[in-house]
């Protein structure tokens, strides 16, 4: 326990400074964790060359609302899609909070960095998670998913503190994708893909829907192309995920 709230970060570092494992496991305090998830993950770990390994995220509210629901899909996705790819490389790009197993040894090497990060100035607050695993990757450690290590965690039942997560989250991706850039060259070819393409992937449906309101704006003729090609392109990846996570 520490004095004050100094943040996760700070929190983290001073808990793993004070451990004396082989391995540390992270997890959010509003997390419940399966009784066979360290075992799960310690097995993963028996690799010297794996840094860290995460586990699959549900949303233990999942039953709440209708945003807990398309959230615990989104969840499932992340994890058995993207994740799940990216491990066959040895590169997951973000072990998430909830529920990763790091080796000590590891962080112990990385944590001056992890520490001294800054965002615009200012000591950073935000992306814990993806800055940690990518610095991993730049030390030259594997990083893996392990599909049957589950974890529950609470998710937002509200609009606004959802959006306020998604703009957290997507922060952390945009700087830490840069950051991580150099790597990609020296992993497989689809990783260099799937990155591009979470990143440039929205930034196309913004101008896409900006442009569309501009030309309705000055012009007064509705794009129906290009709001056809959205809502088409959004049903059928909606469609293949409501399938694929049941």
């Amino acid at each position: 326990l520490l004095p004050s709230n100094v943040g996760k970060r700070k929190a983290q570092i001073a808990a793993i400074r004070r451990s004396f494992g082989d391995l540390v496991l992270n997890v959010d305090s509003d997390t419940e964790i399966d009784s066979d998830v360290v075992s799960k993950l310690v097995r993963k770990m028996q690799d010297p060359a794996v840094g860290a390994a995460m586990g699959q995220l549900k949303a233990s509210n999942r039953n709440d609302s209708w945003l807990t629901r398309l959230i615990d899909m989104e969840y499932w996705l992340a994890c058995n899609e993207e994740r799940a790819a990216q491990t066959r490389f040895g590169a997951v790009m973000c072990c998430c909070g909830p529920c990763a197993m790091y080796r000590r040894s590891a962080l112990l090497l990385l944590l001056e960095q992890y520490e001294t990060q800054f965002f615009r100035g200012k000591p950073s607050d935000f992306g814990e998670d993806r800055h940690l695993t990518i610095l991993m990757l730049k030390a030259g450690f594997r990083t893996e998913y392990v599909p049957d290590a589950i974890a529950a965690t609470v998710v937002p039942d509200t609009l606004l503190p959802y959006l306020r997560q998604q703009l957290r989250w997507a922060r952390s991706t945009y700087r830490d994708t840069l950051l991580g850039l150099h790597l990609l060259p020296g992993l497989d070819r689809y990783l260099t893909l799937d990155v591009i393409g979470q990143n440039l992937g929205p930034l196309l449906l913004a101008i896409s829907s900006i442009a569309a309101l501009a030309q309705l704006a000055l012009t007064g003729t509705v794009p129906w192309w290009t709001g056809l090609t959205i809502v088409a392109m959004t049903l059928i990846r909606c469609g293949v995920a409501a399938l694929r996570a049941g």
